[in-house]
């Protein structure tokens, strides 16, 4: 009886769907057919056909000063300027992810390794996580000039975390990482409170935006992207620990 009432849930839901995406009334706001979108009534084309400058003249990186978000990469522009409240909302997922697998597989001890693992590859492996640690805040920081950010920079430094650990059974991540990962948590919804006093609106921007291209721009961008890489860098790391410690004893 259960999966009948379920079906029939499910086949009402498909048939509620599809009738929705086939429908092109302003009533139901479904998906119009091919070609025949209207620009001027989509949210899309406001942000095309904006000026993010005031005035109409063209953007020149390197030039152009006090511009809307300042960011010289457009993707930054969105996911922390624009759309920043659902960028937090990205974060909390990596948190609450991150939470769930030490709840259920964390505090355990490293399993010792089957092989023996030479000297040279662990001073290799600590000189090469060194570099990737360095080239993990270098994406992070320049985010807002080039293509990168923090999700990208801090799974760099967490692959620095991995790197050690396959290499050294003996080597545990750092307990610091956990209060680096909630502090760096609760200094994104700082930034976002002080945004929403100054100009009243959560995570806007509050700083000058400078110059495009230069490295001191883009108001509150780079900061919150070097929150975020630390964030996932630490929880990234923190998931690979325990992960690695599943199979030790408790």
């Amino acid at each position: 009886m259960k999966k009948a009432v379920a079906a029939l849930i499910a086949l009402l839901f498909f048939f509620m769907f599809v009738s929705i995406l086939n429908s092109d009334s302003n009533e139901l706001m479904g998906i119009p057919k091919f070609g025949e979108v209207n620009l001027s009534e989509r949210v899309s084309n406001k942000y095309i056909s904006k000026s993010v400058s005031d005035n109409s003249e063209e953007v020149v990186y390197g030039e152009t000063k006090d511009a809307e978000s300042g960011s010289a990469n457009m993707v930054t522009s969105v996911v922390v300027n624009y759309r920043s409240f659902d960028t937090l909302g990205e974060v909390t997922v990596l948190f609450l992810s991150a939470t769930g697998v030490a709840i259920l597989i964390g505090g355990g001890k490293r399993k010792k390794l089957t092989i023996s693992i030479n000297p040279i590859v662990k001073i290799a492996a600590r000189i090469i996580a060194t570099l990737l640690i360095v080239f993990g805040a270098y994406v992070f920081i320049h985010g807002h000039l080039t293509p990168g950010g923090g999700f990208p920079g801090g799974t760099i430094i967490a692959a620095s975390a991995l790197l050690m650990l396959i290499v050294d059974d003996k080597m545990r991540t750092s307990k610091l990482l956990k209060v680096l990962e909630g502090s760096m948590g609760l200094l994104y919804v700082v930034i976002g409170v002080v945004g929403l006093l100054v100009t009243g609106s959560f995570l806007q921007n509050f700083l000058p935006t400078g110059t495009i291209g230069n490295l001191l721009s883009a108001g509150i961008v780079p900061i919150v992207y070097s929150i975020i890489g630390l964030k996932v860098g630490a929880e990234l790391s923190g998931l690979l620990d325990d992960f690695f410690a599943e199979e030790g004893e408790k």
